[in-house]
């Protein structure tokens, strides 16, 4: 046995705008409604782009987990936009355990009642544990999450689940698979760019799977466009 990494990308995202929240993912949240944002703040005189900055710890990220998870040279990696895609890999490959580096606990949000929905990408990990495909999960929060383990006293008691820091990794931890999503709901499109370095920067083979690739231009945009953004 052994564990799934679970990476979202949104872990190393800051945003001082806090009205980037979706649960749903399609093409309106991971594109339509960033140039709305975009076009409704450069209207009030606002750069919307200046409301995110990227971590820095992008570029020593790999480094600092060899120190705590070892794999195989064949180890699976898989890419995709939704972090719900983490349910189908730790079915697959029959982990255990599920280390999650998220801004979002993905426990599910309301409570034991949420894990009564279809897996998405905000129930995936607790439904994992209420199905009992895994045993445990451990999550280490971004440094810029909004959320806190008390939110999440039901889940905590029902199944096992730890909030730990990174530094707390314990050494030499198996894993057999690892996932890394873009999450475009939350992460800005003009990111994505430093999200495939961050991708490649693994150095192993990796597969894609429903991840469409997104065009920030926004001042290439023709009237037309701009309106029905502006109306998504």
């Amino acid at each position: 046995m052994g564990c799934l990494l679970s990476i979202d990308w949104d872990y190393f995202i800051s945003a001082e705008n806090h009205e980037v929240v979706s649960s749903i993912e399609n093409k309106r949240t991971i594109n339509d409604l960033w140039y709305k944002k975009y076009f409704q703040y450069k209207s009030y005189g606002e750069d919307f782009e200046k409301s995110f900055v990227l971590s820095e710890e992008t570029d020593n990220f790999w480094d600092k987990i060899k120190q705590f998870f070892r794999w195989n040279q064949d180890v699976g990696i898989y890419v995709s936009d939704s972090h719900a895609l983490s349910y189908k890999i730790a079915e697959k490959f029959g982990v255990d355990e599920v280390y999650l580096f998220d801004a979002h606990s993905d426990l599910g949000y309301g409570g034991l009642a949420s894990l009564e929905f279809e897996v998405n990408c905000a129930n995936w990990l607790g439904k994992l544990l209420q199905n009992q495909i895994i045993n445990k999960a451990k999550i280490i929060y971004s440094p810029f999450t909004k959320e806190a383990p008390e939110f999440f006293k039901d889940m905590i008691k029902a199944f096992d689940v730890e909030f730990i820091k990174f530094e707390d990794l314990r050494k030499d931890i198996k894993t057999n698979v690892i996932h890394i999503c873009r999450s475009g709901a939350w992460s800005p499109p003009w990111f994505d760019g430093k999200f495939i370095e961050f991708v490649k920067g693994l150095g192993l083979p990796y597969k894609v799977y429903q991840c469409p690739t997104r065009k920030w231009n926004p001042n290439n945009v023709t009237y037309a466009e701009k309106l029905q953004y502006l109306m998504a």
